[in-house]
């Protein structure tokens, strides 16, 4: 993959409470794999060269609204999901409760997602993002190249991965920015994905990404921004 800014994007999946902190609901099934990939540090890492060398950054989050407490069947990982009452929120229209909830971007990287750039997406009901508008953005703004991170590493990301590959797109993923459940029947989502990874996607590492995103930070032509500014 030929990485610059002009056709390259990053996205994240789910950089929420739920699954990234302390707090979470989740936290007790992926916290081994999160400290051992160090996938907050690494995803703050990537959202701030993304910030220094103009790529855009879009985020999928995982919302659910009172109205999905009427769904008559659930996936596993659903069930377990809307038991504990995980990504709630107390409405589509409403960002009541929302403020450090699990549904809530995590605090480190809530300046990163909150900058008035950051692209975030309508939510995913499930794992993929056919039922939002990611693609609609991504296609909308040129991108052809997707480099993806942030959770679940088996759920989430291989979803949005699998996707993303599907619709045509040239996509990465950065083992090190993602991490994965660890449970005792079901086994460890983390090793799982990353099989399927090497199968569907170019596998990169944190540093990888980020010495490929500052090479080619080099800017042959001024970008939309850069020429108003210098016409103002």
């Amino acid at each position: 993959m030929k990485i610059h800014w002009q056709d390259t994007a990053i996205l994240f999946t789910d950089p929420q409470n739920e699954v990234l902190s302390e707090q979470g609901g989740a936290w007790q099934l992926v916290r081994d794999s999160v400290h051992e990939n160090k996938t907050v540090e690494n995803m703050e890492r990537i959202l701030q060269t993304a910030r220094e060398t103009g790529f855009e950054v879009f985020v999928s989050p995982h919302y659910y609204f009172p109205t999905d407490d009427g769904w008559q069947f659930r996936d596993p990982l659903g069930s377990v999901m809307h038991k504990n009452h995980l990504f709630a929120r107390t409405g589509a229209l409403t960002l009541d409760g929302f403020s450090g909830s699990g549904a809530d971007w995590l605090a480190r990287l809530k300046p990163y997602i909150e900058d008035c750039k950051t692209v975030v997406v309508s939510p995913h009901k499930i794992y993929g993002p056919e039922s939002n508008d990611l693609i609609l953005q991504l296609r909308k703004r040129g991108i052809g190249k997707v480099i993806v991170g942030g959770m679940l590493a088996n759920m989430c990301v291989e979803s949005h991965v699998r996707e993303l590959v599907e619709q045509g797109f040239d996509v990465a993923v950065v083992k090190d920015a993602t991490a994965g459940p660890r449970h005792p029947v079901w086994g460890d989502g983390y090793e799982a994905a990353l099989i399927n990874f090497a199968y569907l996607a170019q596998v990169m590492t944190t540093d990888e990404v980020i010495g490929a995103m500052s090479e080619r930070s080099a800017r042959t032509i001024s970008s939309p921004l850069e020429t108003i500014q210098s016409h103002s």
